[in-house]
């Protein structure tokens, strides 16, 4: 960016020196020189500071695992890869007679033990029974009850469904195939819709401008010469980089040298963006630019900046 801005006011020096026929002298030339350097940084000092910048920005999204929660072999698979689903729809489905089986077992049991404990009820009545015989059936048909239950919702998790709104974006069972409940081997990975979210990574001088409700923008690089208006959501309040766990060493000062940066969650307002919507990918990457209510005339020109940015998406080399 300091570049263009330097190359504009070379430019404009070059323009004005043949425009009206300065010569080129010891004097001149330094002059326009140095008034260019401290002009260019002068804004630049207070349009960086007002008027924060983040070349790092990107667009996350929350992925879940998809584990079964019984072991089966797979029967059919519904989702289809890169598929809108809903909430609740089927994504696959386990054999469910082993599991069928099991549940018919315990109705069974459990319907001989009410029996028994009926009887042992009835003989307490008219007090040729003993209390212990009501209390060890009594236990028996509590315990049965439990594993029915469990039994039942076994049944029921042979098949999985979708929990929220989403897709499936990679899928590694077919029927046929095993699966068991392990968490280093997910049958399919799922995507939440509504977990999309822009961040910008911030530097933390900026941290006095950076407030939530001010105006922002955002260009991807995928979509060269287009910038979105948006407007800060949150400006989080942890870094990475102060995250301690427990470990078996101790923390020393140069494994934290990176000072890391702010992340600031953005969110775009700008109408126009829906037309292109479906075009970003979950993961894209960009640019984005905050306005404080700080100088403001100076955000005309990171306004500018960042279109500059934006253009030069169609140059490769850049990136």
């Amino acid at each position: 960016m300091e570049l263009l801005l330097i190359l504009t006011y070379t430019a404009i020096c070059i323009s004005i020196f043949k425009i009206f026929k300065i010569p080129l002298t010891k004097w001149t030339v330094p002059t326009a020189g140095l008034g260019g350097v401290v002009l260019i940084a002068t804004l630049f000092i207070f349009m960086n500071y007002n008027h924060p910048y983040s070349e790092f920005t990107r667009e996350y999204f929350a992925s879940t695992p998809i584990l079964p929660a019984v072991r089966g072999k797979v029967i059919s698979v519904n989702a289809k890869p890169n598929v809108p689903l809903k909430a609740g729809d089927v994504l696959f489905q386990i054999d469910p007679e082993p599991f069928q089986y099991k549940v018919d077992a315990l109705v069974a049991q459990l319907g001989s033990a009410q029996l028994d404990l009926d009887r042992a009820l009835l003989l307490m009545k008219k007090q040729v029974g003993k209390q212990r015989d009501v209390d060890v059936t009594q236990k028996r048909v509590d315990d049965l009850s439990a594993q029915l239950k469990n039994a039942k919702f076994e049944l029921d998790e042979t098949t999985v469904r979708a929990y929220s709104d989403g897709y499936v974006t990679q899928m590694f069972i077919y029927p046929g195939l095993y699966v068991v409940p392990v968490p280093l081997k997910p049958s399919m990975v799922f995507v939440q819709s509504g977990t999309f979210t822009y961040t910008g990574w911030y530097r933390q001088n900026s941290l006095l401008r950076l407030k939530k409700g001010s105006a922002a923008e955002i260009a991807f690089d995928g979509l060269p010469g287009q910038v979105f208006s948006a407007e800060v959501v949150k400006v989080l309040n942890v870094m990475a980089e102060g995250e301690l766990q427990a470990s078996g060493k101790l923390y020393d000062m140069y494994s934290q040298l990176n000072p890391g940066r702010i992340p600031v969650i953005l969110k775009i307002t700008d109408p126009e963006f829906a037309e292109f919507a479906d075009l970003v990918p979950g993961g894209a990457y960009g640019q984005s630019a905050i306005y404080s209510e700080h100088a403001h005339h100076l955000a005309v020109l990171r306004k500018i900046l960042l279109r500059m940015a934006s253009w030069l998406n169609y140059l490769f080399p850049f990136h």
